[in-house]
């Protein structure tokens, strides 16, 4: 096996979700000898495929997270992260893709371009990953690649070309036809094992020489001695293989394999293009600042020799403590080193390093530029840069998708309150997408997520792994109370105990706060010294601490000026506690004749999808009381702002995916409270009232 970077490739797997991608990985690892035994998706067999190690993958047939291996082909190294095809586990691509420095684009053989093929496709160009593609699944009725390869051109703007012709399709799949050698490949053996060269077939002669032309005139444009040696009638195979292989670098290009990875057909060709055509460390240009420098811009070289610069891009809580993934980007990491965190700068010393293969794993004892590994007991962040003691050096972080789907949750009896947050936190460390907090009004704890999916994998993982059940519920939406009217007080309050007693008199009045930063202003006009200098703030005080639970609904006041113009105090019995109280007092009083009202949070939300879907945009958005600011349309994509009462965003997620098949994305962020509908503060003040009788029973 060779150690040269020339012969490291790391690559990904991606795709729409159930395309094939954890077959085609099972496959490449059985036919490159890293397993001895080929198992399904969903454990059909009992045992489940290599790459899904969670039990919840084997029984949902799902990736949830992404897995890592190594394997040889060719004498060439090969790192492999298979990852999840559900836009739920997107964060899973994101950091697979930050740090690979090759893919294949997994497709349907017969649904061809879906919509999680397009938000792949997004990512790799966000990190400027070149792939090629491999449309599988040409056993399946309905099979076509050739409107695949359409699809894209036209969805994802690639320059699709087809390197292979199928020989049948549907049922009479039987091998590929090499449009570069001009052979036909067949897979013999039990498991496709045998690749079995041949001539091909007569009645497919002058079809394969058609697209071998339209091949070469797109293979061409990458070199001038290709060009040249067709103008001569010279071309040979690697004339062919190096101008692949610059157009797909500079991913102007983008190479289409085929086969059937559940019927053993075509992953050997396909592993032979991922050694002649992806990148090695040495072909992609990674960056990184220099924390010494200003935070300089740095080219980081694939050099041994150079000081150390890894990231960390996966944490995974293993067997043995942390789990963490590196890709080491510059220069060596050696067993009992020692190695800095660039943002922390704490020192640690590697105690062990390991090779992956799904979750089993393999002692090594150095690792150099251009790998991914392992290691254990180091206590990191997810995106933490590493180097050794002579460079002060960061890598650029991955890009992370706000969360956009929240529930409550909550522990089905107080024994599992520690497990629940010894979970939580867990899960927040590994996945840069889950939150999870305690809201301080309602004191539920609510967790955050990409999906509906994404939160019920986590609310499962929590039982299975930490013997934690929990309810799970909406979580409480933040509703305000205000005034809509100006209203005076005048309260006395006086109480007399026996001995001293308690005295303060306040008037003035309360009315609404509009055009402010504040949420409440004080303000005192009393005059004369009615009220000592050293109480009002005590009235302001007694007015304050009803503002936190106002008498409609019980939610925060907001919006709201109190004037002080005039009281009364006594020479004995007034007194800070005395005129606090006169604050409450006041406060109870006047609040229902300021014509109280309930405001609900207003969301503003930006929808971008397809211009095809803008219809169904629109749908979901009126549905749920929005109001439309602006629609912008440039390339094909439609953006659609608007604003939305945050109470109708539950579930709002799945119905957009289901209504545009998943092409659809939205960002949302607060605007600002808007009065709620007159039906929903009728509705939430009852609620109110009832709580309040049962409490007092």
């Amino acid at each position: 096996m060779s150690n040269e970077l020339e012969d490291i490739r790391n690559i990904g797997i991606s795709a729409h979700i159930d395309s094939g991608k954890t077959t085609l990985t099972e496959r490449i690892l059985f036919y490159t000898g890293r397993i001895h035994a080929i198992h399904e998706v969903k454990g059909k067999d009992a045992v489940g495929a290599t790459m899904d190690s969670m039990e919840l993958e084997r029984e949902r047939g799902i990736t949830i997270q992404s897995a890592a291996t190594h394997t040889v082909w060719n004498d060439h190294r090969i790192n492999i992260i298979d990852t999840p095809g559900h836009v739920d586990f997107t964060i899973e691509v994101e950091r697979a893709l930050r740090v690979l420095d090759g893919a294949v684009l997994v497709l349907c053989g017969v649904a061809g371009v879906q919509s999680q093929s397009m938000t792949v496709d997004r990512q790799m160009r966000r990190y400027k990953v070149p792939r090629i593609a491999f449309i599988n699944k040409l056993d399946r009725s309905g099979a076509n690649p050739q409107r695949v390869v359409e699809g894209l051109c036209e969805k994802l703007k690639h320059n699709a070309v087809l390197m292979q012709l199928p020989i049948g399709l549907e049922a009479e799949f039987k091998g590929v036809i090499d449009l570069v050698t001009m052979s036909a490949f067949y897979f013999e053996g039990e498991n496709g094992e045998h690749l079995v060269e041949k001539e091909i077939p007569e009645n497919l002669l002058d079809e394969a020489e058609m697209a071998r032309e339209t091949m070469l005139d797109a293979v061409s444009m990458f070199s001038d001695d290709l060009m040249e040696a067709i103008l001569d009638d010279k071309v040979t195979e690697d004339l062919i293989h190096s101008a692949t292989r610059a157009g797909t670098l500079s991913m102007d290009l983008t190479p289409v394999f085929l086969g059937s990875a559940y019927k053993n057909k075509g992953v050997q060709k396909l592993l032979n293009a991922v050694t002649q055509y992806l990148p090695n460390p040495l072909d992609i240009e990674n960056t990184g600042v220099d924390l010494s420098n200003d935070e300089a811009p740095l080219i980081l070289e694939s050099d041994v020799n150079k000081p150390l610069v890894a990231l960390a891009f996966k944490l995974e809580d293993g067997r043995y403590g942390q789990l963490t993934y590196l890709r080491v980007y510059q220069g060596t990491i050696g067993k009992g080193s020692t190695i800095i965190n660039s943002r922390t700068k704490k020192k640690h010393k590697v105690g062990r390093l390991v090779r992956m293969h799904s979750d089993s794993m393999e002692d090594i004892e150095t690792s150099t530029a251009g790998d991914i590994v392992a290691l254990f007991g180091i206590d990191c962040a997810s995106g933490d840069t590493f180097t050794d003691e002579s460079v002060q050096i960061s890598m650029t972080s991955m890009h992370v998708p706000d969360a956009v789907i929240s529930m409550a949750i909550k522990p089905m009896d107080n024994k599992n309150l520690d497990q629940m947050g010894k979970a939580l936190g867990r899960f927040v460390r590994e996945d840069p997408t889950f939150r999870s907090e305690v809201n301080r009004e309602s004191g539920q704890t609510v967790i955050s997520g990409m999906g509906e999916l994404h939160l019920d994998v986590y609310v499962e993982r929590m039982k299975r792994e930490y013997g934690c059940e929990v309810e799970t519920g909406q979580p409480q939406v933040a509703f305000r109370e205000s005034i809509t009217r100006r209203a005076d007080f005048n309260y006395t309050h006086k109480k007399q105990t026996g001995g001293s007693g308690q005295y303060g008199k306040v008037s003035g009045y309360v009315e609404p706060l509009i055009g402010e930063d504040e949420d409440f202003v004080f303000e005192s006009e009393v005059k004369g010294g009615n009220i000592p200098t050293e109480y009002i703030p005590a009235v302001e005080k007694g007015f304050r601490e009803c503002l936190l639970k106002g008498r409609l609904i019980g939610f925060p006041v907001i919006n709201m000026k109190v004037v002080l113009q005039d009281g009364k105090s006594h020479n004995v019995d007034s007194s800070e506690m005395a005129f606090q109280a006169a604050g409450r007092g006041a406060f109870r009083e006047v609040y229902g004749r300021a014509k109280p009202q309930v405001l609900e949070p207003v969301m503003k939300l930006e929808v971008e999808g397809p211009v095809d879907h803008q219809g169904a945009i629109l749908k979901t958005i009126m549905q749920r009381r929005g109001t439309v600011i602006g629609t912008t349309e440039e390339g094909g994509q439609s953006r659609i702002e608007s604003e939305v009462p945050f109470s109708e965003m539950f579930g709002y997620a799945t119905d957009l995916r289901s209504m545009t098949q998943g092409t659809a994305e939205f960002t949302m962020e607060f605007a600002r409270y808007m009065p709620a509908p007159a039906e929903v503060q009728k509705e939430l003040k009852e609620e109110y009232s009832s709580k309040l009788s049962d409490d007092n029973d």
